[in-house]
């Protein structure tokens, strides 16, 4: 087997730290587990969302440690078919995807990066 790079050593210590600091957390481990198995697919070569996700989670990482954080979740769309037309949110949250043309996101809302690297 191969060695892991020094950005695959400190993703994987990200990791083993947020469990240890979500332990015991509402939801922290379930919710870490799930957003790393998410964004395991990236392929290697995409290193500056790699970065970008890294330094996300050392925030996260941070805001687990401080003490202020009793849980951890995660906002989910509860919006059902009896709920008003698109587009009648309220103020300031986005339009959904069929309200026009939008820029493709992924879910962390970065820019998904084109097959030929622009």
């Amino acid at each position: 087997m191969s060695r892991h790079s020094r950005l695959q050593r400190q993703v994987l210590s990200l990791y083993r730290e947020l469990l240890r600091a979500g332990h015991g957390k509402p939801g922290a481990e379930s919710r870490v587990r799930a957003e790393f198995r998410q964004h395991a697919r990236l392929p290697r070569s995409d290193v500056l969302r790699i970065e970008y996700l890294y330094r996300r989670g050392r925030r996260q990482l941070q805001l687990l440690r401080s003490g202020h954080a009793t849980a951890m979740g995660a906002f989910v769309s509860t919006r059902g078919p009896t709920e008003e037309s698109p587009g009648a949110g309220a103020p300031g949250t986005p339009p959904d995807e069929g309200d026009g043309p939008r820029r493709p996101l992924d879910s962390m809302g970065v820019p998904k990066t084109a097959p030929d690297g622009r």
